[in-house]
């Protein structure tokens, strides 16, 4: 009896299926074509194709594929997922969906070089722990494909002739556009909408098409606030300043005015400072205030100390401006 128990066994494995042999060097995906990368607002409901081969571990198998990027030259550390699929002939994506995913850790409206790559995870068996399993995948990656890549941001206007390059965008957009800018009255500029090639001017507030240059009302940073559908433009100073017994005019002004990072969204200066303190104010006033600790900024908060004199650089993150909330630091050079 012993004996026909193990004949049934062996048979039954021969008739549970093929036997399945991964090979020792398996063929890695690969990206064979890409779209062209410029990426246009315009054109965000067109499709784009990336055209790739599929793993081959020796059988026929199914797989799960990734489209990733990272910066270029950076090997993948923090990578970026821009789809996923089981099938590579045609990974066909829009061009809203990709630069979507992209501008998330990508700068907008520039080029970027940006390396692509597809990522296969291959399950062989429903079991746990051993390789191949669904808790212990096997994963191969194609060689990286480099591409120059433009990643559009939001709706904006250029400021033409403002003295450095900076935009005002609609977060939804509806044609009402708002940015911090940096204004001179040396530089009177005009408005233009990269994606109409339309261009605006204007005057006492008053927009037109292919208006006059529209001057600034001081020197220094003011919030810019355009409405295409009023036709209508307003500024509203907004100068940070760094006040207080450590700085060159102590607790008088003018406050030691930051410059604005448009991309970052962070304000900066590097100064010379002795040892006091320091608060950080707007438009030279007390109405808008911070103090506390680096770590938590609020408004009227304590003083920030600096404990010996030196060259410094100091960064302010405003997290909730109407709040008066931030963060900062303070590096001695």
């Amino acid at each position: 009896m012993a004996i026909v128990g193990l004949m049934t066994f062996f048979t039954a494995c021969e008739e549970d299926g093929t036997r399945v042999v991964m090979s020792e060097d398996p063929l890695a995906p690969s990206i064979v074509s890409m779209p062209d990368l410029t990426l246009v607002r315009s054109q965000a409901n067109d499709t784009l194709v990336f055209r790739g081969t599929p793993v081959d571990p020796g059988f026929t198998a199914s797989a799960n594929y990734f489209l990733e990027a990272c910066p270029a030259g950076t090997g993948f550390v923090s990578k970026t997922q821009v789809w996923s699929g089981v099938d590579v002939s045609e990974i066909k994506i829009t061009v809203g969906n990709l630069n979507g995913a992209l501008k998330k850790d990508f700068p907008t409206d520039q080029v970027s070089p940006i390396d692509f790559r597809l990522r296969a995870v291959l399950i062989v068996d429903a079991g746990t722990g051993s390789p191949g399993t669904s808790t212990n995948p096997f994963e191969y990656t194609s060689d990286p494909v480099t591409a120059d890549v433009t990643v559009y941001g939001l709706p904006r206007l250029d400021l033409v002739n403002s003295g450095k390059t900076q935009k005002v965008e609609s977060a939804l957009g509806d044609g009402n556009y708002t940015g911090i800018v940096k204004m001179s009255v040396a530089n009177p500029f005009t408005l233009s909408d990269p994606d109409s090639g339309t261009r605006y001017g204007g005057s006492g507030g008053l927009l037109s098409v292919d208006g006059p240059a529209i001057e600034a009302p001081a020197d220094g940073y003011h919030v810019l606030n355009v409405s295409l559908p009023d036709m209508t433009y307003e500024f509203e100073a907004m100068m940070i300043g760094l006040v207080g017994s450590a700085t060159p005019n102590e607790w008088s002004s003018p406050d030691q005015k930051m410059e604005y990072d448009q991309n970052a969204g962070t304000w900066y200066i590097t100064l010379d400072l002795v040892a006091g303190e320091i608060k950080f104010r707007l438009n030279d006033g007390w109405a808008w205030n911070l103090g506390g600790t680096p770590g938590n900024l609020y408004h009227d908060g304590p003083n920030l100390p600096i404990s010996e004199a030196g060259n410094y650089t100091i960064t302010l993150t405003i997290t909730d401006f109407e709040g008066e909330l931030a963060t900062c630091t303070i590096v001695k050079n």
